[in-house]
């Protein structure tokens, strides 16, 4: 059996694709939630036709701080200690094989529950580094662990599996990242839900723990959205995260009161896709955004000072570092950073569900 731990919004993004591609095939699985994100994944699970969690391991409120999150991570793996078989169910193997994605805490938090378990575990997106383990923090950290906890290791590139290193376990070079599936996985006809004032916009969406820590932080990031701004209209997508500290710090009227910022709730993952193709520029400090405006040739300024994927880099991609300098260039020119859309040879889901099927008749083969 393939058991799948997924907990935020971008994990089942990327790993909707994996999922549809075993239901194409008629592989059953397992969906594990562990609830880190359950109030804003069920719009995905309706674009991608994914069928509802089999088990649900915290049934609370999103968790969006750093202080909940350790209450959270230490209530699922206790609840994993005492009842492996709810989670795994009751015909739970050695054999079965959870997959787990990405870098936070719900990736660690299933690679432990297998591990406690008995079971093998494969990381999705994996052998990502940016070699500083407080930026991204704990992203950095999470992906060290989680590579060691690790038997198959899916990678996107040739660079992820070289940053694996001396790490034990099996590494497959998927051809890309699963991503790349996820978004030509939009229709050309979903369109946008929002009503907007302009026709000539760019987006902002931001939400990352160090660029919302203290008041410093928030006021660096504002400065370079307000001057922005000054060039080109704004939609700017609130995540809960954002909404919080822009009230905690007495920024939020700030941006509500500029007439050329237009704040919208986060939408499902069509129509901010098809939101992204028409806007001008993409300012963020998603990693998951820096891989979708690759794909799309669409110009992105990151907000960051590092990033551990290289999509986009010196391309369609500016890494700011925080300078108000290389933004403002950055928006005064983004036609210039303008590309034709990346396509890859391979469908990185098919790969990995190849792979696993591959497993699953080798243990055959072997017990036969």
């Amino acid at each position: 059996m393939i058991h799948i731990v997924i907990g935020t919004k971008a994990q089942l993004i990327k790993m909707a694709p994996v999922m549809a591609e075993l239901s194409r095939r008629g592989v059953p699985y397992r969906y594990i939630s562990t609830g880190q994100h359950k109030d804003t994944v069920a719009d995905l699970l309706l674009n991608f036709n994914i069928k509802n969690p089999d088990v649900f391991l915290y049934d609370g409120e999103d968790i969006v701080s750093v202080r909940s999150m350790f209450f959270w991570l230490f209530r699922i793996l206790a609840r994993a200690l005492f009842n492996k078989r709810y989670i795994f169910g009751e015909q739970v193997s050695n054999n079965d094989i959870v997959l787990i994605h990405g870098d936070t805490l719900s990736t660690l938090a299933g690679a432990l529950m297998a591990r406690m378990a008995g079971l093998k575990v494969g990381h999705v997106e994996s052998g990502l580094r940016s070699y500083r383990f407080f930026h991204p923090f704990p992203e950095e950290l999470t992906r060290v662990l989680t590579f060691k906890l690790s038997n198959y290791l899916f990678c996107p590139d040739d660079i992820a599996v070289k940053n694996l290193g001396k790490i034990s376990g099996v590494k497959i070079n998927t051809g890309g990242n699963t991503l790349y599936d996820a978004v030509h996985a939009v229709r050309p006809s979903v369109d946008s839900p929002l009503s907007l004032p302009v026709r000539n916009f760019a987006i902002v969406t931001l939400h990352r723990y160090e660029n919302f820590k203290d008041r410093q932080c928030v006021l660096r990031i504002l400065s370079i959205v307000e001057m922005a701004s000054k060039h080109q209209s704004l939609v700017f997508v609130m995540h809960k995260t954002t909404v919080r500290a822009l009230k905690k710090y007495g920024f939020y009227e700030r941006v509500k009161n500029n007439d050329r910022i237009k704040t919208v709730p986060r939408m499902d993952y069509f129509s901010f896709i098809a939101l992204i193709k028409k806007s001008k520029f993409v300012i963020s400090d998603g990693g998951s955004n820096q891989e979708e405006c690759f794909y799309l040739g669409k110009p992105i300024l990151l907000l960051r000072d590092a990033s551990e994927r290289q999509e986009g880099l010196g391309e369609n991609c500016v890494l700011s570092h925080y300078s108000i300098a290389t933004a403002s260039e950055f928006v005064e020119n983004y036609q210039s950073y303008e590309r034709a859309g990346h396509a890859i040879l391979t469908r990185p889901s098919k790969t990995i569900v190849d792979f696993l099927l591959g497993l699953d008749n080798e243990k055959k083969n072997i017990r036969g």
